[in-house]
């Protein structure tokens, strides 16, 4: 049975949400580069730091990850610099 809201792995890259991470001064090279990316379908990915065994001890109560959920961190000047290319409800 597929999950509610399963991601397309078909999907593709349509269009960065802000700015890229050298225009925020979050990155100095291509090696390290958090990004937001709307795709084909509407979804959104984020490229972060994977600091899933960081925080899954501590979630919030009612939070969970799966066991194919990895848990990304991204600068707050990168959301926030996505704010104007991320449509209102």
């Amino acid at each position: 049975m597929a999950r509610t809201g399963e991601a397309d792995p078909s999907a593709l890259f349509v269009k960065r949400l802000g700015k890229s991470a050298a225009e925020l001064g979050n990155s100095t090279d291509d090696d390290e580069c958090p990004d937001i990316w709307q795709l084909s379908n509407g979804d959104v990915a984020v490229i972060g730091r994977d600091l899933t065994v960081h925080y899954s001890a501590r979630l919030p109560d009612g939070v969970t990850l799966g066991p194919d959920e990895r848990l990304v961190v991204i600068p707050g000047n990168m959301l926030s610099a996505a704010k104007a290319d991320i449509p209102d409800a």
